[in-house]
């Protein structure tokens, strides 16, 4: 790149500076956002096992389903039932939130805790609405 004939040594690294500072496309000084696909920080790491630890009890709810138990007149009528979807519902309430936790404060940028973030809030919202909206 060829700057103006009138801009001194100084001027000419100032600009440079400058350019490199507007023309920042990845992050502070140029360095690029490295994306994992396994999360590398201690926060990403419990996220993405929360949820995994979710899909379990949910799976374990739904064979006890098919294995022919059903539910009574209350919530905790059939503890086969209740007891793995209390427990899932807790592990994807505290996935979302952990991994709200290691983007923001531990910065982790790994694909496995957007997924696992987006699960968890479907979780959150499910469960406040049962708790506002009962029927």
């Amino acid at each position: 790149m060829k700057y103006p004939f009138w801009l001194s040594a100084s001027q000419t690294t100032t600009l440079l500076f400058q350019l490199s500072i507007d023309t920042d496309k990845y992050g502070l000084y140029n360095q690029p956002v490295k994306v994992y696909f396994i999360p590398k920080t201690r926060p990403g790491r419990w996220s993405t096992w929360l949820i995994v630890a979710f899909i379990m009890f949910y799976a374990i709810f739904w064979l006890f389903v098919a294995s022919g138990q059903r539910g009574g007149a209350t919530f905790f009528s059939n503890l086969f039932l209740a007891v793995p979807v209390v427990i899932a519902a807790i592990s994807g309430i505290a996935a979302f939130f952990t991994g709200v936790i290691g983007i923001i404060k531990s910065r982790e940028r790994a694909i496995l805790v957007y997924p696992a973030i987006l699960i968890g809030l479907f979780v959150l919202l499910f469960c406040l609405a049962e708790i506002i909206f009962p029927h």
